[in-house]
């Protein structure tokens, strides 16, 4: 899920940077510092989108920089459990494929593709199902469910489990198959009470 999330810090703006305005250099500073962090509480910090910082900061003896305390916008994405979300197949594994959803990557293992013998092609890129024929293959974009998360508190990348094993979960074409088949067999009782009104008639 991507959210907007206000923080606060205080930044140190060194005498190289004096010569910019004050929020310039506090957002290149915030930047630097918390883009493309994971945190345990946000998820991924994906960019910084607006700064407030005091004019009037404070200096330490020794130290040639001033501090400033500021509150900055921050657009985040935490994967929960149970979401629904739409990605693109990136890789492709002898245990599965790994899906481009936000900013991160989400694991699909091969037994949570779905319910069919898999075999996985690592050097053509590609899934294939023995049964069904279906294929996932690198550039694929499908629908998946969260199952697992695990970020840390200080976790460097973060782990996510998703799954298709699901009804309408997939790609676009399964996911129409399945609405075919899930529609298909409400239209025959419709067609036969409107042929007994007309005999009744």
């Amino acid at each position: 899920m991507f959210s907007i999330s206000t923080l606060g810090d205080v930044v140190r703006i060194p005498p190289s940077l004096f010569g910019t305005t004050l929020k310039k250099a506090a957002l290149n500073i915030l930047k630097e510092k918390y883009e493309s962090m994971i945190n345990a509480d946000l998820g991924y910090i994906i960019m910084i989108l607006d700064a407030k910082v005091e004019e009037m900061g404070k200096m330490i003896a020794g130290d040639g920089g001033t501090f400033h305390k500021v509150e900055f916008d921050a657009l985040t994405f935490y994967p929960k459990l149970q979401e629904i979300v739409h990605g693109e197949i990136v890789d492709i594994t002898d245990f599965g494929a790994f899906v481009r959803i936000g900013p991160t990557d989400a694991l699909l293992h091969l037994s949570q593709v779905m319910d069919d013998y898999l075999k996985s092609d690592v050097k053509s890129g590609m899934i294939l199902a023995n049964q069904s024929g279906r294929t996932l293959k690198v550039g694929s974009t499908l629908r998946a469910r969260i199952t697992a998360v695990s970020l840390g508190k200080a976790a460097t990348m973060g782990k996510i489990g998703i799954t298709c094993r699901q009804p309408f979960l997939g790609t676009q074409e399964w996911i129409e198959e399945e609405i075919k088949k899930a529609g298909g067999g409400s239209d025959k009782p419709a067609e036969s009470s409107t042929e007994v009104k007309a005999e009744a008639s």
